[in-house]
């Protein structure tokens, strides 16, 4: 049998690993960690709220709610180990960490490739660029990336819930994946490995290969331009969608040789590509599009010049304030002096 009948059902607890042999050193692991998720949470809460109503800013926060959520969903295992709350984490909650990973991980890559097909339609196609990427079509390529992500991982996802875990329950992370518990499972795995092997032919490594022939037919349209400074110009508009790519897509191919070819390495280096896998993209995609778009970063700009003009402001007013309180009591002291004085010829 693959699964346990629903009498069977038990539920699981595992524990989470963080860095072997450095738990003495979690509490000052816990400060560089607690920056991390900050800088993610509050990074991508800024790209957020400063962006346009345009079209390639439409995908842009897609890709910000998306890294942001990655952030939200692994943030409570990760400082919970490493702040001494809680190393075990149910199975249930485990499945649910693992659906909204896997899902998250995949939905970035169909973000990623929604963002190639808009930087290919503004090179490739600009004077039909505002007539093809109508609100109507990117909301359903937004609805379509998201069917996609969480669909599709339903039936496998579900299925741990059902299988019987009889080694130890030891994680490998300080978060839950999928290919984590199947190796804790006793029960017939081959349908969980054969449907997320070929979930990830047919999501990340399909949108690889179409992003990267995207760029080509763009490299293409580019070099057909006669000046230099226009093909500069269409190109500098693709840095920063490149660099997303790069975030994305090398600690995944890190992570992936690491777990082939790296069986000598030491856990720690496991643990710590596992790390890097679920938070640099969530923390470089808001740097690097606040660095690289213009728009946004102008708009940056204005919003911190505005914070500093009020705080500036605030200041102002707190030294008026207190100066004609000062003042109010040195006239209260003056009129006591001068009622002592009064006293004093009186007396004599």
């Amino acid at each position: 049998m693959s699964v346990l009948p629903d009498s069977k059902i038990s539920n699981y607890i595992f524990l989470l690993t963080g860095f072997p042999g450095l738990e003495w050193e979690y509490p000052w692991l816990s400060i560089p960690f607690s920056c991390i998720y900050t800088m993610i949470l509050s990074g991508n809460c800024l790209v957020l709220h400063v962006i346009h109503s345009e079209p390639m800013f439409y995908f842009l926060a897609m890709l910000a709610l998306t890294d942001l959520c990655m952030g939200l969903s692994t943030v409570h295992t990760v400082l919970g180990l490493l702040c001494g709350l809680s190393q075990e984490i149910s199975l249930d909650a485990c499945i649910a960490q693992t659906f909204f990973v896997h899902g998250l991980s995949c939905m970035e890559s169909g973000v990623l490739l929604a963002m190639a097909f808009d930087r290919f339609t503004a090179i490739c196609y600009s004077l039909r660029y505002t007539s093809i990427l109508i609100n109507t079509r990117i909301i359903s390529i937004g609805m379509a990336i998201l069917g996609r992500s969480f669909l599709f991982i339903t039936a496998p996802i579900v299925r741990l819930k059902f299988f019987h875990y009889c080694r130890p329950h030891i994680l490998s992370h300080s978060f839950c994946l999928h290919q984590d518990l199947l190796r804790l499972a006793c029960s017939d795995i081959r349908f969980n490995s054969f449907y997320a092997l070929a979930l990830v032919i047919c999501t990340l490594l399909l949108d690889s290969v179409l992003i990267l022939i995207s760029y080509i037919l763009i490299l293409h349209s580019v070099l057909t331009i006669a000046s230099r400074e226009e093909r500069l110009k269409a190109l500098q508009t693709c840095v920063s969608h490149i660099c997303a790519v790069l975030v994305f897509y090398i600690p995944i191919i890190g992570l992936t040789m690491v777990h082939r070819f790296g069986k000598h390495l030491s856990p720690v280096v496991h643990v710590l590509m596992g790390n890097i896998y679920i938070l640099f993209p969530p923390l470089m995609n808001p740097i690097i599009y606040s660095v690289k778009t213009q728009q946004i970063r102008s708009r940056i700009q204005r919003w911190v010049t505005l914070i500093n003009y009020l705080n500036h402001s605030g200041t102002i007013f707190l030294l008026k304030y207190n100066s004609s309180d000062e003042g109010f009591h040195d006239d209260d002291d003056d009129d006591d002096d001068d009622d002592d004085d009064d006293d004093h010829n009186n007396l004599y």
